[in-house]
């Protein structure tokens, strides 16, 4: 289940920076802004869950009964 939630969380990503793209060239400024900040936000955590700990395992693998 945690697999399914950081695809979904790294597919919006994109999605957010694509229509950030389509946004700024239509000559918006803050909700490109707003869209790029969130994507980075969402893909700091999908890598902070993705990286391995000291101990080799990963928090989602951690977080997975």
């Amino acid at each position: 289940m945690t697999d399914a939630a950081l695809s979904l969380a790294m597919l919006t990503a994109l999605a957010l920076v694509a229509g950030a793209v389509f946004l700024w060239r239509r000559g918006e400024r803050q909700r490109p802004s707003l869209m790029a900040i969130l994507a980075a936000v969402m893909i700091t955590n999908v890598v902070i869950w993705s990286l391995p700990t000291t101990d080799g395992a990963t928090l989602a693998a951690s977080a997975q009964p």
